[in-house]
Parts: structure tokens; sequence; C-alpha cells
């Protein structure tokens, strides 16, 4: 059962965040920038305080006029803050922000050799620094740097404004990382509809990534509690063929799509070969080229 619900987000500036992105972002989202985050937070825990319920007058079983409405259908109450240490989406007690930092370990050459996506989305006989790819739905960050750290120059695509906003904070705070500086330095993060700039990209990527969000990924009991906090957010993919076509569209090399190790194809397209993991595998999608 897909757990979330139609969402309030507020923007919070907190005293040393960044007043630029934080009032950006409280436009893009229609909605006025809260700079008293104490009066803020306290109105929202009165909101969700657990086990209240709202009375009304009494009413014949069954009166949809009459009945309180259920806690389950009360709208998410976020709220996205900007504070001296970055930025981070907060609700139920948790917060989520990024740091790119974490992924260091993977980046090894050693290990970067390993990862699958790096596998699924190499091209033979290219010389490192020579590649472009473009991460159609960019979510966190993580895949785009594997791509960056294996020598491609990335092309980032987020369409929700909250994510691209948490993701925009943690590649400035990465540029400032010694170990991710000249990774961080060959991606581009652009805050827009995908299927919209793959059609004005002006040259042809090497790779194009698809990672799109379907209700099945949402199910897993491996998925961080903190994580939850983004999956509501995250839309499914609504329109796949649509997302598919405008990749192949944009005429790469390769597409390289994202699914579950046991999931459907993405929009029923078989691909030329796949790469797989346990949990996860890479359907690579080798267009006619021409």
């Amino acid at each position: 059962m897909d757990e979330r619900r139609d969402a309030h987000i507020a923007v919070e500036l907190l005293p040393g965040g960044d007043k630029a992105a934080a009032a950006a972002l409280a436009e893009r989202l229609g909605t006025k920038l809260d700079v008293s985050a104490e009066a803020g937070e306290k109105c929202r825990a009165e909101k969700a305080a657990p086990g209240e319920k709202r009375r009304v007058a009494a009413a014949m079983p069954g009166d949809p006029a009459r009945e309180a409405p259920r806690e389950d259908d009360a709208p998410e109450l976020l709220a996205v803050r900007f504070g001296p240490a970055g930025t981070a989406l907060a609700a139920r007690g948790m917060e989520l922000s990024v740091d790119l930092a974490d992924e260091l370990p993977r980046l090894r050459q050693a290990n970067l050799a390993r990862e699958l996506l790096v596998k699924a989305a190499r091209i033979k006989g290219a010389a490192p620094g020579e590649l472009t790819a473009v991460d159609a739905t960019a979510g966190l960050g993580g895949d785009a740097l594997l791509l960056a750290a294996a020598g491609f120059t990335v092309q980032l695509f987020e369409a929700n404004p909250v994510i691209a906003a948490l993701l925009a904070d943690a590649l400035r705070r990465a540029e400032q990382v010694p170990e991710l500086a000249s990774i961080v330095s060959r991606m581009r993060l652009t805050a827009s509809d995908s299927v919209y700039e793959l059609a004005h990209l002006g040259y042809r990527p090497d790779v194009v990534y698809l990672d799109p969000m379907f209700p099945e990924r949402r199910k897993s009991a491996a998925v961080k509690k903190r994580f939850q906090l983004l999956h509501l957010l995250e839309q499914p993919c609504a329109n796949p063929e649509e997302l598919l076509r405008a990749a192949l569209a944009a005429r790469p090399r390769k597409v390289v799509v994202k699914r579950p190790a046991k999931g459907e194809l993405l929009a029923g397209v078989k691909p030329s070969y796949a790469v797989g993991g346990k949990a996860v595998r890479f359907d690579v999608i080798v267009p006619p080229q021409g």
C-alpha cells in the first residue's frame, strides 16, 4: 500500500542558512518563507499531536458530512529547513539531508569497477573524461556520483523542487571535500522535467540513465525509515513510455534503466542486454546508430 499522501511543505530559514536558496524554493512552491522556525515547529507539533482527534456534532453513522476526518487522511506536514549545516527535509520526528561523502567507499577504484551501474554504462574504447551522461531521474544524486567518478560528465535533471534543493545543497558541500571536488565538478544539476529537457539538450549524450520510481519499489522493508520522507515527495513514474521515448529521442549510444531484480521491463521494452545483481538489475538498450 502506498503510504504517500498530499503534503503541506513549509520552507524554514534558520540562522546561518542559505537565504537565497530558501527564498527561491519558497517561491517555486508558492509558499511563504518562514524565518521563525521555532514558531513553525510548535505549530506543526500541535497539529500532529499523537491521538488528537477533532470533536464533531453527533451524527448518524455513515454520514460523510458529519464524520470526523480520519488521522490517516490528514496531509503530511513537511518542512524544508535551510540551516548552517545545510538543507534538510523534516517530518515525523526525522530529518533527511544528503551527504555525498557517505559514498566515498564506493568511489575507491577497486570498488567502483565492481559497481553494476558503471559496468552497464561503460562504453568500450572510450577514454575517461570523453564521455557524457544524462541522469534523467537524479533523486539524491548517488548514481550520478558513480558515473562522474567513472569519468562521465553528468547532466542531472530532477523535477521535484524539494529533492532538487536537497541535492543542490549536497553538491555545494561536496565541493569542499577534497576527495569529491574533482568528481562533482563534472556534475551539473538542473531542477526541471527531464522529458522536456532531453528534447532540448543540444548534443548527443553517450548515455541516458533512468531510475524511475515505481510503486512496487516503495514496499521494500529494506527502505530505511529516514528515506520514507523522500517517498512522501516522489511520485511514481506516471508515463514510463513517454520517459523512455524522450531518452531514445536524445539519440544516445545507450539507455541504461535501473529496475528491481525481478521487476517488469520499463514500458515493456526488451533491453539489448542486462547487468544484474541480487537486488537490482540494469537494463541496457542500445539504439541503432546512424
